[in-house]
């Protein structure tokens, strides 16, 4: 999937407008960060202009600095915008994720973004077509890997992937990058928000069939849902689309290795590496 917002004019002036106004309260981050229910490290990424402000951090922070900062803050977020090399088709999504308490996803083509590490996210780009400049592949490696900070910034967001056995059997990029791969899914398995489910290789039953899933809750507990394609997505809202979705995940939940036999077939394929 693709990257987070770079570093623009308008991040870093939210952020300023954020830390002043916190400032002025006579607050400190590792004070309001508690009040607006989000991680120290967070909050002071979005002060940096690092991180795209989520909605409800905006309401959070004005309810807790006052009417006044509330105004000054929606009137700060109006005026954000989202890196310009974001994907049109992915712009909706990343919003959603920002604010999810709850996030799932089935990949069948690559490595969730979220799970990949720095050396699978280089051979990803690497096989882009057309092909990426060096510059543009530092951008999106580094946007990623920031945006990969939700798994930790957000210790109370249940994180859910099943992944195809396929994908690690194909060893993109070459056995070095899939030892690093390997290793990265173990230690991303052991967070307490995270469940990595593979699907086997060979499967008589399967829900997946038609592609890509990631399905999002919201802060209200009504989930969204989102494939991806060639150039294009859907963000799917309908209460039958989403349905559908949650069908098919939940049936794939149990189709997948669970979570013992997930480590062992990763241990047992590092091993082999």
């Amino acid at each position: 999937m693709s990257s987070e917002p770079e570093m623009s004019d308008s991040l870093k002036t939210f952020g300023a407008v954020l830390k002043a106004l916190r400032t002025e309260a006579g607050l400190t981050q590792e004070e309001l960060a508690p009040r607006v229910q989000y991680s120290v490290p967070y909050l002071a990424k979005i002060e940096q202009g690092k991180r795209y402000p989520p909605k409800d951090l905006v309401d959070r922070a004005g309810e807790v600095l006052g009417p006044t900062a509330a105004h000054v803050l929606e009137a700060a977020a109006h005026s954000l915008t989202r890196k310009a090399g974001l994907a049109s088709w992915f712009r909706q999504w990343a919003g959603v994720e920002e604010e999810a308490v709850s996030l799932y996803a089935y990949e069948c083509r690559v490595i969730p973004g979220l799970l990949q590490p720095e050396t699978y996210i280089r051979a990803a780009f690497s096989n882009s077509l057309p092909p990426l400049t060096d510059e543009q592949v530092e951008q999106q490696v580094a946007a990623r890997l920031e945006r990969q900070q939700l798994l930790v910034d957000k210790p109370n967001v249940t994180f859910c992937f099943i992944i195809e056995q396929a994908l690690l059997e194909r060893r993109t990029g070459g056995d070095d990058v899939t030892r690093a791969l390997v290793d990265h899914l173990l230690e991303r398995a052991r967070l307490r928000n995270v469940e990595i489910q593979v699907m086997p290789l060979r499967s008589r039953f399967h829900a997946g069939l038609d592609g890509p899933i990631y399905l999002a809750e919201t802060s209200a507990h009504q989930w969204i849902g989102y494939t991806e394609s060639q150039k294009s997505s859907s963000l799917i809202t309908s209460p039958d689309g989403v349905s559908a979705l949650l069908q098919r995940y939940g049936r794939m939940r149990a189709q997948a290795l669970g979570d013992e036999a997930t480590t062992g077939l990763l241990e047992q394929m590092r091993g082999a590496l």
